[in-house]
């Protein structure tokens, strides 16, 4: 992806970030199945290190995460959605970043939250993405990836009465899967759902992967 679509998608979402806050920080009070597979992440990672909540837009999985008593941070690439962030959840550190060129160390955390982060991405970009949560994670380290199902790219001219210039992609599990696995993760569940009512969210078949950074490496 290069550096000139990174600015446009980070300048798209600086533009419509107060309304996306306002939309969707308590969407999870609607979405009891999402609520239950971030409580058996968090119960696999609790008291084990830290948690990067990715692509983490205005907060709402990092403030379930440390409500559930993880130690975790918020890391996003508009700078407008971090604002929002923090001061939804000025108790939860908050920072800005891209995921296909992480700015921390390697075996850093001990898991990744990822929930839609990818859905802007395109899929020459995924490997990247992929391998750069690959790199920060410990050994033993859990990822959890929620992305829409299917083959669509949505290019919508506005979100929310703001006029907009992303691509929003749909994704095969298959390939989503392979793809990991070729980063070197090993897949530990792949779990699919049909989508909530119209006035809860997007219309779109959804998957929850979870994949875990193998403990000893070859």
């Amino acid at each position: 992806m290069t550096q000139n679509r990174i600015d446009i998608i980070r300048e798209n979402y600086d533009r419509i970030a107060d309304e996306y806050a306002e939309r969707l920080f308590r969407e999870l009070d609607g979405k009891p199945f999402d609520r239950g597979q971030l409580t058996r992440f968090a119960e696999a990672v609790k008291d084990r290190g830290t948690v990067c909540d990715m692509g983490c837009g205005p907060g709402h999985v990092a403030r379930f995460l440390h409500d559930a008593g993880t130690k975790v941070f918020g890391l996003d690439l508009s700078p407008q959605m971090i604002a929002q962030a923090q001061m939804l959840s000025p108790n939860i550190e908050f920072r800005e970043g891209n995921m296909l060129a992480l700015d921390l160390e390697d075996n850093t955390l001990v898991g990744i939250t990822a929930f839609y982060a990818i859905v802007n991405i395109a899929a020459a970009s995924l490997p990247l993405a992929f391998a750069e949560m690959h790199r920060v994670l410990q050994p033993g380290g859990l990822l959890l990836l929620a992305f829409h199902i299917g083959d669509e790219v949505i290019r919508p001219a506005e979100l929310w009465g703001q006029p907009v210039s992303m691509e929003f992609y749909h994704l095969r599990p298959e390939k989503i899967l392979s793809l990991l696995t070729e980063a070197g993760f090993a897949i530990e569940d792949a779990i699919e759902r049909e989508p909530y009512a119209p006035d809860v969210e997007y219309q779109s078949r959804r998957a929850y992967v979870f994949a875990r950074k193998p403990a000893i490496q070859a």
